[in-house]
């Protein structure tokens, strides 16, 4: 399922005894489990490897597994304990915090995966769209040189001392295909995510699972540039 081997068994320190990797406590001796090498979110939390999950379930589970794991109920514990009820807690607000949100729930997966993550969300990555910080996805190249003669424009104008409102009304008009395209790509986005749960529950095959995961990833990058152009758009006009 997995482009990364995860263990299967965890080691309790209490008893010595084996464990399912994605249980919380000992089922010889009950004690709560150090965290130890972990499956991933998805299972810590008990949720299948879906993108779209339901929130309140997720939310009802986190809550449980949080009263399970309150270092409160570890006070008088051994050290062991106290130990791992607070390394689950940690764990389990990263896990909880990654899959609430849609996009970070696709990041994850896609590390998960084995599928590489260029890095297109960098603060710096849309500073100046004249200067290709990182490369242009196909998809988007149109857009992206229409938008740059646009802020060129745009910048001519300013530095000329053009009334703000004069230079400031091209920006509006130059943003439409931008937002355009986003809208569309969260449209892909929604339908891939809908094509990915569905090969998880029938057990698909790896190359079908791995043409998806192409698919997301390519969208995310897609996504992310146009974020990047949005946010140069209004620095433009705050500037």
């Amino acid at each position: 399922m997995s482009g990364i081997t995860t263990p299967t068994v965890q080691i309790c320190r209490t008893c010595g005894g084996g464990a399912p990797v994605d249980v919380h406590f000992c089922p010889q001796c009950t004690k709560i489990l150090t965290l130890g090498r972990q499956g991933d979110y998805f299972s810590f939390l008990g949720v299948p490897r879906k993108l779209n999950l339901d929130l309140a379930a997720l939310e009802q589970r986190f809550r449980a597994l949080s009263r399970q794991f309150h270092p409160d109920y570890y006070y008088n514990a051994g050290p062991a304990e106290r130990r791992a009820s607070l390394e689950r807690s940690s764990y389990l607000n990263d896990a909880y915090r990654t899959l609430r949100q849609p996009i970070s729930r696709l990041e994850y997966l896609l590390s998960l995966e084995g599928m590489d993550r260029r890095q297109t969300d960098r603060p710096d990555a849309a500073e100046d769209t004249t200067r290709e910080p990182v490369k242009v996805p196909a998809a988007l190249l149109e857009e992206v040189f229409a938008l740059n003669e646009e802020l060129d424009a745009v910048r001519e104008l300013r530095e000329a001392g053009a009334p703000a409102d004069q230079w400031k009304g091209r920006l509006q008009p130059a943003r439409e295909p931008i937002d355009a395209k986003r809208a569309a790509h969260e449209a892909q986005l929604d339908e891939l995510f809908a094509k990915w749960d569905a090969l998880v529950e029938r057990g698909a095959a790896e190359d079908e699972r791995r043409d998806v995961l192409n698919a997301l990833r390519e969208r995310m990058l897609e996504r992310n540039y146009i974020h990047n152009l949005l946010a140069g758009i209004e620095r433009e006009l705050n500037s």
